[in-house]
């Protein structure tokens, strides 16, 4: 069985979703430590002017856990990020079929950051007909830290395999201690496809949140992701 997991994100661009569908089982990491410089509550949309971030502003403290992150609604940022949708993608062929999920998003004000990740989260699995079965971390009760953590989630799941994005090996795995515990390391090999987007002045854009997507193609956005996938591949 294939597992992989990641933290969630606000408005998660692609490859994010490429992984999940290319899993048997996908691990919500939504207990974690909060990283501020990450994609937790933030992510990139396109403009006329090339790309902008939209970032929830949130209470910080150190080392939070993600389920423990506040949103600041002292700041105007649900309708500041609603008018950037509308701005910048009012126009696009699909953005009136699912106009109302995000009207009601950002109509509603959000206490917490796992709240509307898990919230948006669902709807975009949904959208893009993924069927990969999805587990919260905080429901697995699972201890350790790191490597030693995932190793363990996987065990618990019955997974002989995890799936890591490409650039994991420099950053935080060590493909040999998950050797050592059975299991085998698959990177997800993987390039942002080229497609219609709004603005074609600017030029294309890779890896924009999954809303650039949806909101130009629809229910073709999954299968513009898997243009030319070669999917895995195996790390020995």
């Amino acid at each position: 069985m294939i597992l992989s997991a990641h933290q969630l994100h606000y408005i998660p661009w692609l490859r994010y979703f490429h992984k999940i569908y290319h899993s048997d089982c996908f691990v919500v990491m939504d207990n974690i430590q909060f990283n501020k410089n990450g994609w937790q509550n933030r992510n990139k949309i396109k403009t006329a002017n090339g790309w902008a971030y939209l970032t929830i502003p949130i209470y910080q403290r150190l080392a939070q856990n993600i389920d423990e992150v506040k949103i600041d609604n002292t700041q105007t940022w649900r309708q500041k990020h609603w008018n950037a949708l509308q701005c910048n993608y009012a126009k696009a062929p699909y953005f009136k079929d699912y106009k109302s999920f995000f009207e009601q998003i950002y109509a509603k004000e959000w206490a917490s950051l796992n709240d509307i990740n898990y919230e948006m989260f669902y709807f975009y699995l949904e959208a893009l007909g993924i069927k990969t079965k999805i587990v919260k971390a905080s429901d697995l009760k699972v201890e350790g830290i790191d490597n030693v953590r995932l190793i363990n989630i996987c065990k618990k799941l019955g997974a002989d395999t995890y799936l890591s994005g490409a650039y994991a090996l420099e950053v935080y795995l060590d493909e040999k201690v998950f050797n050592d515990a059975g299991i085998k390391v698959s990177l997800q090999d993987w390039h942002c496809p080229e497609y219609s987007q709004q603005f074609p002045k600017a030029g294309f854009i890779p890896d924009m949140s999954i809303v650039d997507l949806l909101f130009n193609h629809g229910p073709k956005s999954m299968e513009i992701m898997l243009k030319n996938d070669t999917a895995l591949k195996a790390h020995n």
